[in-house]
Formats: C-alpha cells, structure tokens, sequence
C-alpha cells in the first residue's frame, strides 16, 4: 500500500472513530459548587463516578450562580460551538421563581436550550425543580409541571426532581448550608444519585 493509500486509511479510520463522550454542564449555583470546597459539588462527584465506572467521559462545568434560563439561553450557542458536546445537562429555572420571572418565558427558554442543544448533535437531560409551598399551591404546581411539559416536547431525558431526598426530607435544613438555599456538602452525593439513572442511561445509547 502506498504513502498515500496509508494516510487516506488512517484520515477515514479517525473520522469513523466516535469520540469520548463530552458533558457540558449548564447550571446555576446548585451545580457551580457555591459555597462548597472546590471539587466538593455534584458535577465533580460526577466525574469520579465516570472514572469509576470506566466511562471515557469529559465534563465541562459551565454553571454560574445566579444565572437564569435567559442567561443560560444567552450562553448557551457559544459554549456549543466551543466544547461540541455530546450532551447537555440543563440545571436553570430556579432563580426564575425566585425572581418571580414569568413561567412562561422560563418554559420557551428551557425549550429553546434544548432544542439548540438537539440541533448541535447532543442529547439533552433536564433537571426539575420545585418551588416551596409558600410560593402559593398553583405557582409550584405550574413550575414543577414546566420541566416535564418540555422534556415531553423537546423529547428530553428528565430527573423530575434534581433535589429528591434533599428538600423534600423530614429535616431539609441539615442537608443545606446556613443559608437554607444551597445544599452543602452532604447533599451533594445525593444530588448526583438523582442525576445518575438518567444519565447513565443516555450514555448507553452512544
């Protein structure tokens, strides 16, 4: 076989190899380790969980405290053109309600980040939220039902409840920091369990 043949065999051999999987992580301060030692956070904890179970996996955390699905919406094409992920994590909506953002606007920019997601060739996991019952009985109603409205149309994977045995237990507050919002490091393996079922699962489609 020539020089030539050699080279156009290993170009076609790398295109036809998959690439690792690549996570990107687009979350608010639940997910960007606020208050917590550095390494401590759910996505982190992730990472160990792929190595452990020999997944060739990057993460990319791309969380920022504070933000909102428009923040994150704003964020969102620059990080895929950037990183090329082969899945996206969405963790917003949160500072949405705790800002009193219409649900409206919170619901068509989670849907357009999946979409967008979708369209750049990654497959998308959404992760719910749920609002106090001080809230009032019909906005909580509205907002945990606005995950799985857009995980049905945008044909998403969905954890129902990112924070399941967190803050819905008997004693929420010792699993949360002193400042009764974030989780603290505690909570945080708890976190992952709820994100994990799901997400191994999207893995194992690749």
């Amino acid at each position: 076989m020539g020089t030539c043949s050699i080279a156009l065999s290993q170009t076609a051999q790398a295109k036809a190899a998959p690439k690792n999987p690549l996570i990107l992580v687009v979350g608010d301060s639940l997910s960007a380790e606020y208050g917590l030692q550095r390494g401590k956070g759910w996505v982190a904890l992730l990472e160990e969980r792929l190595g452990k179970e020999k997944v060739p996996a990057q993460v990319v955390n791309a969380s920022i405290s504070g933000d909102t699905t428009s923040g994150g919406r704003s964020r969102l094409p620059a990080l895929l053109r950037q990183h090329q992920p082969s899945h996206v994590i969405i963790e917003l909506g949160a500072n949405d309600a705790l800002r009193g953002l219409p649900l409206n606007m919170t619901r068509d920019n989670l849907a357009t980040m999946a979409r967008l997601s979708r369209e750049a060739g990654a497959q998308v996991l959404l992760l719910g939220m749920e609002m106090p019952p001080n809230y009032g009985a019909k906005y909580a109603q509205e907002f945990r039902e606005l995950f799985s409205a857009v995980a049905k149309a945008e044909q998403t994977a969905l954890v129902p409840f990112f924070l399941k045995n967190v803050a819905d237990t008997a004693d929420p507050l010792k699993l949360f920091q002193s400042d009764r919002i974030h989780p603290n490091e505690s909570a945080q393996p708890l976190m992952l369990a709820n994100v994990w079922p799901e997400m191994s699962k999207l893995l194992r489609k690749r």
